[in-house]
């Protein structure tokens, strides 16, 4: 590019995604000469402090950046012009759920267990026991959301397959109430989840277990999961609109995903949900072949294929819904706890609710305490969301004996 072609631009005009190709004026004595991309809003921030009032861009090397936190806090803060969706409150103290929820989930793991024995085994199924247990599912999620929330983040190291199609079908729920669906409508999106990845069980364990990346034949094979399940939930007699759902969760809007690639116009609002639900748990989970990721990358990788591959108005409500920090998420504290977060604070985002359970300082577990970080003394705030094996530590084991009982 050349030099005509370059722009001055005050500090108030920079924005993440720019380059900067000069610095065109600051106060102060240290002069700054450094040119570079603006990844984030900190960089801004910074260069203020160093005293630099104005810059000078090079269009022609603008980026997309990563989303930053403070903008999925935005977009987890409701905004005045949308209308809030009819979620309702919590019914049941969070503890007094959690008792249920913790027993339900298993009772959905074991459900899951089952269903694909069968399946596998080419035995009958009988369909009024996962409708069943889906209504008990969502009475949980009307009862107090954050019990069942809570219990998608304990996770057993080779459970996914059971797992995540839980998951998903508690993930649906606690999504379609915040958007606020009629209670038919929620229930039947949760049993779409529960059944979606039915299909896995037709798939090689040397494929579905395989530690390392999947080669392109072997992608072809693991893609099939999809049409062995529409197939298999024709056959127990599934309603179509809920084989619909199950059949677009990898769909994608821009048509390059499968089984049928779909485009935009063509897939639903429940396959557009589904498809950022399972993405997103997916992504959080511990794999064969990968550990899981925060809750925050998840949320940002959703955020920035949006809206080529997922409806940016779902994702963005779908933040909301979740929150930035999930319930259940272990977080750091700046006073060197470890805490669980155990319920959402809507106007508040970055200080939820969380009970402190250990000391990074003297690593050991200490008694769990109940803090409200937006109403804390001395300023206590999250460090970073983090995972248990970051301090070797057996939080499903803890979680069992000190906080669900």
């Amino acid at each position: 590019m050349s030099d005509e072609q370059l722009k001055k631009i005050s500090l108030d005009e920079l924005k993440p995604g720019m380059y900067v190709h000069s610095i065109a004026e600051q106060r102060g004595n240290i002069q700054i000469t450094s040119r570079g991309k603006v990844t984030s809003s900190k960089v801004i921030a910074q260069m203020r402090k160093k005293g630099i009032v104005a810059v000078v861009i090079d269009p022609s090397k603008a980026f997309t950046p990563e989303p930053e936190e403070s903008t999925l806090a935005e977009a987890a803060v409701p905004q005045q012009d949308v209308s809030k969706p009819a979620s309702g409150s919590a019914n049941v103290a969070f503890e007094d759920e959690l008792r249920r929820a913790t027993v339900l989930h298993g009772k959905g793991k074991s459900l899951q267990k089952r269903i694909l024995k069968s399946l596998s085994k080419g035995l009958p199924i009988d369909i009024s026991v996962p409708k069943e247990f889906t209504k008990q599912l969502v009475g949980s999620i009307d009862r107090n959301p954050n019990a069942l929330m809570c219990m998608t983040q304990i996770r057993e190291k080779d459970s996914y397959l059971f797992e995540h199609s839980l998951n998903v079908a508690v993930l649906l729920a606690n999504f379609g109430r915040h958007l606020g669906m009629q209670q038919s409508e929620i229930l039947e999106l949760a049993y779409a989840g529960f059944l979606h990845d039915i299909g896995k069980i037709k798939i090689p364990d040397e494929i579905l277990h395989k530690p390392g990346r999947l080669t392109e034949e072997e992608m072809d094979v693991m893609r099939k999961h999809v049409e062995f399940g529409l197939d298999a939930l024709r056959e127990m007699g599934i309603p179509e609109h809920i084989i619909k759902t199950v059949g677009e969760h990898h769909e994608r809007l821009d048509g390059l995903g499968y089984p049928l690639g779909a485009k935009e116009q063509d897939i639903t609002t429940w396959g557009r949900m589904i498809a950022i639900v399972d993405t997103y748990d997916a992504i959080t989970a511990d794999r064969c072949y990968k550990p899981g990721m925060p809750s925050q990358r998840a949320l940002q990788i959703l955020m920035k294929d949006a809206p080529v591959k997922y409806d940016k108005t779902l994702v963005e409500q779908f933040v909301r819904c979740v929150g930035i920090y999930p319930v259940g998420t272990l977080v750091k504290l700046n006073n060197d706890r470890l805490a669980m977060v155990v319920e959402q604070r809507a106007d508040m985002p970055l200080k939820p609710k969380v009970k402190a359970f250990y000391s990074t300082k003297n690593n050991h577990y200490i008694a769990p305490t109940d803090i409200d970080l937006a109403q804390t003394a001395g300023n206590i705030k999250i460090e970073s969301a983090v995972k248990s094996s970051d301090y070797k530590i057996d939080f499903n084991r803890y979680f069992e004996e000190k906080i669900s009982i």
